[in-house]
């Protein structure tokens, strides 16, 4: 009998500790599944809500668009929206509009669009990374370079256009009719300037009695 109550104390304790450890497992699983946060990022969201409005306060269309860097000064906001430039969820908007957080904003700057979703409300600048945090950016990808490029825009080292440069480049604006400076007989015939077969030459060569000879004797 002694021996029988001991076997089933051992059996007991057994279990026990095959209970436990299950347990102890599963705890040691959630903790691993964690996912830790990136320290700049965590930042950066602080920022954001450090910058932003307090209890009650709104934040203007032309501010917001401005302090996430979508523009760079808050007076071109303000031109933008007043230009119709600047729309939220589909609409055109005046500078002083009232965002809320889900609004979809459209800007038209510097030839590019832009369409984001608000995420933060801030009211202060804040930089490029905090600035990510406030918003979903949906926005096309900007147009390449070469599509962009000013015309007549020379290489890089090619230096100053020279005179012959000068000449093509208004030919191919369309300006190379303009006055008519060179003829085809050279400089003077064509301008009107003296010279060789030009006005002042021709009566000079006229003689007793033109215009460009000596005076008739008595």
């Amino acid at each position: 009998m002694a021996s029988e109550d001991a076997d089933e104390n051992v059996q007991r304790d057994s279990g026990g500790s095959g209970d436990a450890a299950p347990a102890q497992g599963a705890e040691g699983s959630g903790a691993a599944g964690a996912q830790p946060v990136d320290p700049k990022i965590a930042a950066a969201v602080a920022a954001a809500e450090a910058a932003g409005p307090a209890n009650g306060e709104t934040v203007r269309i032309d501010s917001w668009i401005w302090a996430v860097r979508l523009i760079k000064t808050r007076s071109l906001g303000a031109t933008a929206c007043r230009g119709g430039h600047v729309h939220v969820n589909g609409e055109r908007v005046k500078p002083a509009y009232s965002l809320r957080v889900g609004d979809e904003v459209r800007l038209r700057n510097e030839g590019r669009e832009r369409v984001v979703i608000v995420k933060r409300l801030i009211r202060k600048r804040v930089g490029a990374p905090v600035a990510t945090q406030c918003y979903i950016d949906n926005s096309p990808p900007p147009p390449p370079r070469e599509a962009v490029a000013p015309v007549g825009l020379r290489d890089r080292g090619a230096g100053r256009p020279t005179k012959r440069d000068r000449r093509e480049m208004d030919r191919l604006r369309g300006l190379g009719g303009m006055g008519g400076l060179v003829g085809p007989s050279g400089p003077g015939e064509a301008s009107g300037m003296d010279g060789p077969g030009g006005s002042d030459g021709s009566d000079r060569a006229q003689g007793p009695g033109g215009r460009g000879g000596r005076p008739r004797g008595r």
